[in-house]
């Protein structure tokens, strides 16, 4: 959530950066320390798609079935409710946030993100938070390629399909070699799909910091970030250490 002084400060009234990237280069997490660390909000865009996908399996529709899809995200009226931190996705009043890592939504979420119309749905969606909290980590696929392309600061995170599989694998407690392997497969099917589908491609924009994790903790990736931030937009420096008075 912002800061006091962040919000008082009329300088940096709009902040938007982005960090897009494949599954498993820890994005969200980043962007969440990021976003504290720099007063900002966050905005987890793929818990958005993870809902798109919860609502298609509870309401037994096809993965593919875009338009009936999307008409249930705009039903659903899919929002976050910022009075929590982390912001707890809602639909309608339901909390969804518990079951958006189940693995029967993990599993069904790449189809759903490719449809064209759920993502016209949720990219105006997620424009519209932009405007509403224009201090902002936004963290997904294609926000700083598509959803802001206008964002400050672009980061772009990857890593070898090896580590991001060793990291999830890591993540839900999974050490058996065969079954690394088989999350590994299943992370370079899914860059595929990302990489190839017709609207709002996986990919690296051209104006965007990309930085390889492989090599790096979390810590250390989020330093760098904040360093970039600090150099590329001055004012965050001095929102968060402003100089007293007559220094």
């Amino acid at each position: 959530m912002m800061t006091r002084t962040a919000r008082r400060n009329p300088a940096a009234a709009r902040t938007i950066i982005t960090i897009d990237g494949p599954a498993g280069t820890g994005k969200s997490s980043v962007g969440r320390t990021l976003a504290v660390r720099l007063g900002l909000d966050f905005l987890d865009t793929g818990a958005m798609y993870r809902a798109a996908a919860l609502l298609a399996l509870e309401n037994n529709n096809s993965l593919d079935d875009a338009d009936g899809i999307a008409q249930l995200v705009r039903e659903a009226d899919i929002r976050f409710n910022w009075h929590e931190d982390p912001p707890t996705l809602l639909a309608g009043d339901r909390a969804l946030t518990s079951r958006l890592r189940d693995a029967d939504v993990a599993k069904a979420v790449s189809p759903v993100a490719g449809l064209a119309a759920v993502r016209r749905e949720l990219v105006a969606r997620q424009r519209r938070i932009g405007e509403a909290h224009p201090r902002l980590v936004s963290e997904g696929r294609d926000q700083g390629s598509v959803v802001f392309p206008d964002a400050c600061v672009k980061f772009y995170l990857d890593a070898s399909a090896s580590v991001r599989a060793c990291r999830r694998a890591e993540q839900i407690g999974e050490f058996d070699p065969a079954a690394i392997a088989c999350i590994q497969t299943e992370l370079v099917e899914r860059d595929r799909r990302d990489e190839t589908r017709a609207v709002g491609p996986l990919r690296c924009p051209t104006d965007a910091v990309r930085v390889d994790t492989d090599q790096y903790d979390q810590q250390q990736v989020v330093e760098h970030l904040v360093e970039v931030a600090f150099d590329r937009v001055p004012v965050l420096r001095d929102v968060l250490h402003p100089v007293a008075a007559g220094a």
